[in-house]
């Protein structure tokens, strides 16, 4: 599969975790690496875009070579990259099935994408969308719904199909509450309500990139995608109950897990 994303050096997020969340469950990961960033587990403290044309170049030469059985989209920062993004998607992806993960925000609050860029990412990458996996506030920005309570996902995530995409995974980690819900909705009509205990842990830096990643894992391996977002939160889960506890922020996950035996 080829993974569209930023690099993030601390390794927790972006295209570090994406090639390790693939790799351990048993994909092959190719990369389009859209900018570099100097993060560690405190935030981001620098960033510097690749140039666009590079990105589609990066695309390009992969998917007309290996090739790819799913597409992931992260961090793409402006609206002249995902303008490129989505003309490359067009030209040499037809029919490959694209998770977008609308990245906005870093975990600790930087901003990953110029703001004129949103109407970019509604307009022009959401209707490429096999799937759209918002949290909260990028569900918002998207479509100005307000989300207070789990009550508030299904609206939310019509607006989304509304704006084109085929399936749309609105994750509610964001909302208050011992249980995390997740809601699955897809253009023919599936709905699917995911729940599950909320682990209290600051080891949460890179749960979205891993999440969408995973997910695109099981879609390339030709997991119905019900099944793909059930396998993918379970192994989300598993990697923060167990992550390493590195830093002193938002510490990353233990994307490794499924390869180390119980002891």
């Amino acid at each position: 599969m080829l993974i569209v994303a930023g690099s993030d050096s601390g390794g927790g997020a972006g295209i570090q975790a994406d090639i390790k969340t693939v790799t351990v469950l048993g994909g092959y990961a190719a990369t389009a690496i859209t900018a570099l960033t100097a993060q560690n587990t405190r935030g981001v403290h620098g960033v510097v875009p690749v140039d666009p044309a590079f990105v589609a170049r990066q695309m390009e030469v992969v998917l007309t070579d290996i090739g790819a059985d799913c597409i992931k989209t992260g961090m793409l920062g402006s609206a002249a990259v995902i303008e490129l993004v989505v003309r490359t998607l067009e030209r040499h992806a037809r029919g490959v099935p694209v998770i977008v993960d609308p990245v906005m925000v870093a975990k600790g609050g930087a901003s990953l994408l110029a703001p004129e860029a949103k109407s970019a990412l509604a307009l022009r990458l959401v209707p490429c969308a096999s799937l759209l996996t918002p949290n909260v506030p990028e569900a918002q920005a998207l479509t100005g719904v307000e989300i207070e309570s789990a009550d508030d996902l299904g609206r939310a995530a019509d607006a989304l199909l509304a704006l084109g995409a085929s399936a749309v995974l609105v994750k509610g980690g964001h909302l208050p509450g011992d249980t995390v819900v997740d809601l699955l909705r897809t253009v023919d009509g599936v709905e699917r309500r995911f729940e599950s205990p909320r682990i209290e842990s600051r080891s949460t830096h890179g749960t979205g990139c891993t999440l969408a990643s995973a997910i695109a894992a099981g879609v390339a391996e030709g997991l119905r995608l019900e099944d793909a977002v059930a396998r993918a939160r379970d192994y989300v889960l598993e990697a923060i109950r167990t992550a390493p506890g590195l830093g002193t922020g938002h510490g990353p996950l233990n994307h490794g897990h499924p390869l180390r035996t119980p002891t």
